[in-house]
């Protein structure tokens, strides 16, 4: 009698729809692959979801890394267990781990250490980006979701930025260099 080997699946995330989830895919060999373009700072996104529904016993999720999983440390030991505790392993390529359910000490303190680092980081992004918009509203530069140039200086920028550095224009229109690439990307204003 054979034991039937399960698939190998892939789970994908990037935080924001303009981000390549390509990068995390480089070099996996899977039979199929759920993408998640979603924060992981909780379980509520529906790749994820996908994915812990089409799993079963004898199949291993392959992750690219832990806070890819999971941003939270609760979180990736809660999903990481219920996968194990119904026969799919987990391996996680960056950190060159797999968790398969004996629930090893070893296993089970450097998948809370490495879950409290990437959880430590996205506190760390957070707070950063809190302090940032409080520096702008000081500077009364902060326009929550509002656009930064009118169409007049957005069309100046786009003319500009054919022969001069996007940092240079990043910094005399006092906003982000991401934010000239955006600009540059949205074409002419109508």
């Amino acid at each position: 009698m054979s034991v039937a080997v399960g698939l190998q699946v892939g789970y994908v995330r990037v935080s924001s729809a303009d981000q390549n989830p390509q990068r995390q895919q480089e070099g996996l060999v899977v039979d199929r692959i759920f993408t998640d373009h979603a924060s992981g700072k909780d379980r509520n996104r529906p790749a994820l979801a996908e994915m812990l529904a089409f799993v079963r016993e004898g199949d291993t999720v392959v992750v690219h890394s832990m806070d890819r999983l999971a941003r939270n440390v609760d979180d990736l030991r809660r999903l990481v267990q219920e996968m194990t505790g119904r026969g799919v392993r987990v391996r996680f390529v960056k950190e060159n781990l797999i968790f398969a359910g004996e629930g090893s000490p070893m296993a089970q303190l450097m998948l809370t250490m490495l879950g409290a680092v990437a959880q430590f980081e996205r506190d760390l992004i957070r707070e950063r980006q809190r302090e940032g918009i409080e520096l702008a509203k000081k500077r009364g530069v902060y326009r929550r979701g509002r656009r930064a140039l009118n169409d007049e200086r957005m069309a100046e920028l786009q003319a500009r930025a054919k022969s001069e550095s996007k940092a240079a224009l990043a910094r005399e229109f006092g906003i982000s260099r991401e934010t000239v690439y955006q600009y540059l990307r949205a074409g002419a204003p109508e």
